[in-house]
């Protein structure tokens, strides 16, 4: 017998041993039960400490400081083309993994629309109860409701019941006065229009709605009038009933809320004055082991031991199996012993060293580039990720059906640039070798027929500048982990004597679970003779420019200005002379931002922007001070001579001017 045919068998009988195990595990092993959940919420006092612990308030949307009227603005007064999201801080299991049963759940909410400018046709917005996996995305506003950006519009789960005040066509509105069950798409599955119910969402009153699903029969309800007695006074007739199977588009846990926007022309506030909700999923009671101390006793004495022989067979045919793949391999290691004995003695199998060594299984390797050329469909113009005067990066699909995302350097700036290509090669190489939790891994490389190809693992939650300049808003609490991710990162790359050259908004990446990667490496080398002076002048690049990354960060801006106004590092510098550094900060994250906490951090970043000889920080250090394990430096109060890192010609800057800003 082979040894080939010996493997196979010993692999069936695991892997029938196992299925039968894993099968017996898939089994729910206890009753069934429900887990339920339930919130309820009279009104949104601001001065109810609970409010401000359930509530999670993104973008635009603001507790209303009325005491009459103690209600949620999505959006807040005057606001045009603003979205926002209120979303309750804790998630809610809606789906059972084991059954893919969707949970059951009911809400009522009573909410008001006004349009300050009193032109009700003008007005653009709408309000929509979501279920979305997250609790700090905010979609774009106008049309989309904020319930989409472009980060997420793909593979984004959502479920959305809307309440629309204007006609979009080209997401098939039936008018400017409708309900929407949207799934996984600003384009609403079915979408119903309530002026046939004898409803006008913009008329001022006060409306109340009624979500009613039931998870097992896969049925849903929606029930609208106006806010009457009590959320007891269902009315007769829904505006929508009919089957509809949400299971594809939850997860075991997501997070309840509402979202809403307003337009560019006029604006439009929407209101929520008070909330329940209500949501019921199945469970199974896992049943305890039945071994016990009581159970062996019981044996010991001579007792009833049946529960345990029950046990028997099965460890029975498992000890066969066992003892039936020993003499098989008993057999084959005899057989295979006699057939060598009889081989030529001359005979000699010659095996590489490289072919005994199985590589790692996440360790950068070469790619040919019929490789890459298949995982980019021929590098074609639907792959392209982004481009700029450098390369091109694609996304690709390699052969095992990872993504990837494949940097495509051009020759014309490959020959302008670099004086040894052997170096770039080289250092591909190492960082390839590097493995961090907050950099993007490098899967491999291609440097065939005139071919410049970095290849690194694809992060399918869009890059920092999305989120940081796109319709969405970032809380407090992501920028900060983001700007201790990314510290984290270059600290690792410089403690291997390594540089990144490249820090920048586009090139930090969010996964699926909002840690932040840096990648995208500056690999083009200079003309330096000195690859050591060359990593360390590099390494001090680095701390420059992930100051000005932190005061992106911080202020939601990015590092150009427009014609006539300062850049980011000068309006950042111009504020901290005039201690004026707290109107830096993002107004859009709202009041959750800490203060002292934002001030720190800005300072931190403009620490990283001083001349290196004026008291630059290294990344280990900057780690410690955001770690709290040192304090901050008191910055100058004077702006460096020049906010660039180096001259031309003496690689340093020095010196600092007190020339006010004008």
């Amino acid at each position: 017998m082979a040894s080939t045919d010996l493997f196979l068998i010993i692999i069936l009988t695991t892997l029938y041993i196992n299925s039968t195990e894993s099968s017996n595990k898939k089994t729910p092993s206890g009753p069934e039960i429900n887990v339920t959940k339930h919130l309820s919420f009279l009104n949104f006092l601001s001065t109810n400490p609970r409010i401000n612990q359930e509530i999670t308030l993104l973008g635009s949307a603001i507790l209303s400081t009325s005491t009459h009227s103690p209600c949620i603005q999505v959006p807040e007064n005057n606001l045009q083309s603003a979205a926002g999201r209120a979303i309750y801080s804790s998630p809610i299991r809606l789906l059972d993994p084991s059954t893919q049963t969707p949970a059951s759940f009911q809400t009522t909410f009573t909410f008001q629309f006004q349009n300050p400018s009193n032109i009700s046709e003008s007005s653009s917005g709408g309000l929509s109860f979501i279920i979305v996996p997250d609790e700090f995305t905010v979609g774009r506003p106008g049309p989309w409701l904020g319930m989409l950006n472009d980060a997420c519009e793909d593979e984004y789960k959502v479920v959305a019941i809307e309440f629309d005040t204007r006609m979009n066509p080209e997401f098939g509105d039936p008018n400017d006065n409708h309900v929407g069950i949207n799934l996984g798409s600003i384009v609403s599955e079915t979408a119903v229009n309530v002026s046939d119910f004898g409803i006008r969402l913009n008329d001022g009153s006060v409306h109340r709605a009624w979500i009613v699903y039931d998870g097992n029969k896969r049925f849903l309800e929606i029930y609208l009038g106006p806010d009457g007695v009590g959320s007891d006074s269902v009315p007769t007739k829904s505006v929508y009933s009919g089957n509809l199977d949400l299971s594809p588009y939850l997860n075991e846990y997501m997070f309840i809320g509402f979202s809403g926007s307003s337009g560019i022309n006029h604006t439009q506030v929407h209101t929520i004055c008070s909330w329940n909700f209500t949501s019921v999923s199945r469970a199974f009671l896992r049943v305890p082991s039945t071994e016990s101390c009581e159970s062996k006793i019981i044996v010991e004495n001579g007792g009833n031991y049946s529960s345990i022989q029950s046990k028997a067979p099965s460890s029975f045919f498992i000890f066969l199996a066992v003892v039936f793949l020993v003499i098989i391999v008993m057999i084959t290691f005899y057989v295979n012993g006699k057939r060598k004995e009889k081989k030529n003695s001359d005979e000699i199998i010659v095996v590489s060293k490289e072919n005994l060594r199985p590589s790692p299984p996440n360790r950068a390797r070469k790619f040919s580039l019929a490789e890459i050329s298949s995982a980019t469909r021929a590098f074609g113009e639907l792959q392209i990720l982004g481009s700029d005067d450098k390369s091109v990066t694609y996304k690709g699909t390699l052969i095992n059906g990872c993504n990837v995302a494949v940097k495509r350097f051009s020759s014309q700036f490959l020959s302008s640039r670099v004086s040894d290509k052997r170096r770039m090669y080289k250092e591909v190489k190492t960082i390839g070798k590097i493995r961090h939790p907050n950099l993007v891994p490098i899967r491999g490389w291609c440097f065939d027929h005139q071919e410049t190809i970095v290849v690194y693992d694809f992060v399918p939650n869009a890059s920092l500048d999305k989120w940081l300049f796109g319709f969405g808003v970032l809380p407090w609490t992501r920028r900060f982990k983001v700007v201790k991710d990314v510290a984290e990162a270059l600290r690792y790359l410089h403690s291997k004597e390594l540089a990144h050259k490249n820090v920048k908004s586009s090139n930090v990446f969010i996964d699926v679970s909002f840690r932040a990667l840096l990648g995208d490496f500056g690999f083009v080398l200079s003309s330096s003779e000195s690859t050591r002076f060359e990593s360390l002048v590099s390494q001090k690049v680095d701390v420059f420019e992930f100051g000005v990354l932190v005061l992106e960060i911080m202020s939601g801006r990015g590092r150009r200005s427009k014609p006539g106004e300062l850049d980011l590092l000068d309006l950042a510098w111009a504020m901290h002379e005039s201690d004026e550094k707290g109107n830096l900060v993002d107004r859009r994250m709202g009041s959750v931002v800490n203060p002292d906490q934002a001030i720190r951090v800005l300072e931190i970043g403009l620490l990283c922007t001083l001349n290196d000889n004026k008291g630059r920080p290294n990344m280990e250090e900057v780690v410690e001070y955001l770690n709290l394990e040192r304090p901050v430096p008191e910055l100058p109060v004077c702006r460096p001579v020049s906010l660039f890192p180096y001259s031309s010609t003496t690689g340093l800057c020095s010196g600092y001017s007190c020339t006010p800003f004008k």
